[in-house]
């Protein structure tokens, strides 16, 4: 699954799951240049990342809290559950 959200200056954020991740909580993957972010959906908190200022982090938070409804419902689309 691949969504992109409008990121820092207008540059979009590319949120994925990798078809690996199945065994793991529901999560998204957040990639920005070479900037990365993983976020638990269930409850939403950070995973870990690379990359991305502090406040930028709490940018991206925002959006999958934002986002969480349809983050989960394409986690379990691309997952079947």
């Amino acid at each position: 699954m691949r969504m992109h959200a409008d990121g820092s200056e207008g540059r979009p954020y590319r949120l994925f799951f990798y078809a690996g991740d199945r065994d793991e909580p529901p999560h998204v993957h957040v990639e920005r240049d070479d900037n990365v972010a993983k976020f638990w959906l269930t409850p939403i908190r950070l995973s870990k990342s690379g990359g991305f200022g502090r406040a930028e982090i709490r940018r991206i938070e925002q959006l999958v809290i934002e986002k969480r409804d349809s983050l989960m419902e394409a986690w379990n689309e691309f997952f079947g559950d």
